[in-house]
């Protein structure tokens, strides 16, 4: 129905301020707050810059109270946040747009594959023992199980091995934050009984993993790497844990993760890249990516809000998979956002990750956004047959000289393959605009751990650190973050149209693509593709349809079948 148009009533100064004295009048304010500081602000002509002032009132509103110092940290971010309000404002939304509130990335229409068929993983002779055993820490899964299942070799010993790797490169690395040690050698001897008796669970069965420390473990600290929760202990094991243990995997350790998954600081330093001690190793998966680079585990579980698997795999030089939303069940898991949080494997090679994901992905009763789609993995598809664009630069290309190269060079590898690719364009829409769904979220979340004040207890008290921006996104006003994800559904109707007739793309790592697909919810896959300048390795992702992690996996695993980064070691573990 089309409404007759009007003058707003807020166009008119009188009028807002009788409209603004009524709200007050009636939430029981003094109305002298007009006199002051609210109202000469809004009669300056200023109405969209705020204050230390306006803060300090506005805390009143919230029923929240902050220092000086976190005022100051703060400012800037809410005036940043109300250009993002801006922004949102010039996007036509028609009234029938829901909201994305209970999100799934799933738009009326869509169809996916509902039959099960059995997994085909690639075959082979079972590998022969290196002189030297240090060698087999930084094989893949896939040739980690043909070894055990050949029992040349047993969970027991495998894991030892793995543990003292950990023991020996954890004091340079800081990738550890508990080694489970005794659960470890406990799984891996249940794991050789199995196997002695034929009882194969999955190819997973007897390779040890390490979990990023917000997955709880029974009788474990659980400490989501911040200084408040580091002796909390959460005596359930997160779906994920159990879902590998029943697949047979060996538990070898917690490893870390920057603070409440931001970065790669957490209580008890810096995680470094094994590439390089000066940098760190990127986060906030930074222990999975370290260790994994390092040959300290078979393979990892990581978890990603908004680059936390794609960022630290491309530092340390692994293969990440961010599953599509809704894949794998975050049960167990420390919440950031629940409409953005995705749990997935990094790992040495894509055949791996297709190997974890087939364990782990499915409901499990307990996490609502979990669907039954199935993931029908076949290391033998031909990919000459996917349908693959790569984006084309903009005309303003941030990415080094070497980074270039690098992308140019996968872009050659894949049409070697017979693959023919189109360039494509991402949505023109300012994402950017809604990334504040994230903070609102995770704000929520940590709603107590701000109003106590333990928020203080966190290593980094900086402008881009959780305390400061759990505190600012307290002012995010509801009406905004309900508008944010209804422009969020209008973003993902353009992706679905984008994507219609492509089974992948490729884009730069760091390019806006994360973002909008962190928000649509589809599934990509970081693969490093070489060095910069300075020997640390840069990565190229495919993004892959929703879903759609089998012809995603298969695509990166034939680029690595024609390039050998993802087999290289670095100085920090190598043998």
């Amino acid at each position: 129905m089309t409404q007759p148009t009007s003058p707003s009533p807020w166009q008119h100064p009188e009028t807002t301020r009788r409209r603004f004295m009524a709200y007050f009048g009636a939430a029981g304010l003094s109305s002298t707050l007009f006199p002051g500081v609210l109202w000469a602000r809004w009669q300056e002509g200023k109405p969209h810059r705020i204050s230390l002032e306006m803060i300090r009132e506005a805390e009143k509103l919230a029923g929240v109270e902050f220092t000086d110092p976190e005022r100051e940290l703060m400012l800037e971010d809410v005036n940043d946040n109300l250009e993002s309000f801006e922004r949102l404002r010039t996007i036509p939304i028609s009234n029938s747009v829901p909201p994305a509130l209970d999100f799934n990335p799933v738009l009326p229409g869509m169809r996916f594959d509902e039959r099960k068929r059995p997994s085909k993983p690639s075959t082979g002779k079972a590998p022969d023992l290196p002189d030297n055993r240090e060698e087999i820490a930084f094989w893949p899964v896939s040739r980690l199980s043909r070894l055990l299942r050949s029992r040349k070799i047993t969970s027991e010993e495998l894991t030892t091995l793995y543990l003292q790797r950990l023991k020996r490169f954890d004091p340079q690395l800081k990738c550890v934050v508990t080694l489970t040690e005794e659960l470890a050698l406990e799984q891996a001897r249940k794991a050789d009984r199995d196997i002695r008796l034929g009882r194969l669970r999955s190819p997973l069965h007897g390779v040890p993993w390490g979990a990023k420390d917000l997955l709880s473990t029974r009788e474990y600290p659980t400490s989501w790497g911040a200084a408040p929760y580091k002796d909390q202990v959460i005596d359930e094991d997160a779906t994920v844990v159990r879902r590998l243990e029943e697949a047979g995997a060996v538990l070898v350790a917690k490893l870390t993760l920057g603070a409440l998954a931001w970065g790669d600081v957490w209580y008890d330093g810096t995680t470094k890249n094994p590439w390089n001690l000066e940098q760190g190793s990127s986060g906030s998966s930074a222990g999975p990516g370290s260790a994994t680079a390092a040959g300290l585990v078979g393979f990892s579980i990581g978890t990603e809000t908004w680059g936390s698997i794609v960022s630290p795999s491309t530092r340390c030089g692994v293969t990440g998979l961010r599953p599509t939303f809704g894949r794998v069940s975050r049960h167990g898991a420390m919440a950031l956002s629940w409409s953005m949080d995705k749990i997935g494997p990094m790992c040495r090679s894509a055949e791996d990750c297709a190997l974890v994901l087939e364990a782990i992905h499915g409901p499990d009763g307990k996490d609502r956004t979990v669907t039954d789609y199935p993931f029908n993995w076949d290391a033998s598809l031909d990919v000459g047959d996917l349908r693959v664009g790569y984006l084309e630069p903009p005309e303003e290309d941030q990415r080094s000289d070497e980074q270039k190269n690098n992308d140019q060079a996968v872009l050659e590898a894949l049409r070697s393959l017979g693959i023919d690719l189109k360039p494509v364009r991402l949505p023109d829409f300012p994402a950017e605009a809604l990334s504040f769904i994230l903070n609102a979220e995770a704000a929520a979340t940590f709603d107590e751990l701000t109003r106590s004040g333990r928020d203080e207890m966190m290593v980094r008290q900086i402008r881009m650190a959780w305390p400061n921006v759990f505190r600012h996104s307290r002012l995010i006003p509801a009406v905004e973050y309900i508008q944010a994800n209804r422009a969020r559904t209008l973003l993902m109707e353009k992706m679905a149209e984008m994507m219609q007739d492509l089974d992948a793309y490729v884009a730069p790592s760091f390019s806006p693509s994360l973002l909008i697909t962190n928000l649509t919810g589809h599934p990509a896959v970081a693969l490093p593709n070489g060095f910069d300048k300075e020997g640390s390795p840069t990565s190229i992702t495919f993004t892959g349809q929703l879903y759609g992690e089998a012809k995603l996996l298969s695509l990166a695993r034939a680029y690595q079948g024609a390039s050998d980064f993802h087999s290289r070691q670095p100085p920090v573990g190598a043998v």
